[in-house]
């Protein structure tokens, strides 16, 4: 089960946040510090796998940005990682080459977006397909 997603750039400022969990304001700041050093420090050889408090970190760096999602220690590593690919995939065919500023302006959008990848902490959708369809028809309707 999903925990928070994270999109952070490398200075460390939260470009979007997703929690899944009741956190209050003072803790949400403090994990998005925490998480932040944890994936920054980690050398490029190492997994993309990180064990944070008593659940995993699973990142992935694309461009300045680094997409964090935060799952139990049992969940399907790999199924997660292939999961942020796909949200960049979907991110980067919606706004046609997606950058930093898309995002930030475009929050709501965003929002929107992965609301239709993950339900209620879970992966909803994992066709490409079907989510740009369905934004699509959403897009249509603002």
């Amino acid at each position: 089960m999903l925990h928070f997603i994270l999109l952070q750039n490398r200075a460390g400022k939260t470009r979007l946040s997703k929690w899944y969990d009741p956190y209050d304001d003072d803790e949400k700041e403090k994990i998005k510090i925490e998480v932040h050093r944890l994936i920054t420090s980690r050398d490029q050889k190492f997994t993309n796998f990180v064990e944070f408090r008593k659940f995993k970190v699973i990142y992935r760096r694309y461009a300045g940005l680094y997409f964090s999602v935060c799952v139990d220690v049992n969940d399907n590593d790999l199924a997660y990682l292939e999961s942020i690919h796909l949200f960049v995939e979907v991110l980067d065919q919606f706004f046609g080459n997606v950058c930093e500023l898309d995002l930030v302006f475009n929050f709501h959008k965003v929002y929107m977006i992965l609301d239709e990848m993950f339900l209620a902490g879970e992966i909803e959708e994992t066709a490409k397909a079907v989510i740009l369809s369905r934004l699509q028809l959403l897009d249509k309707l603002e």
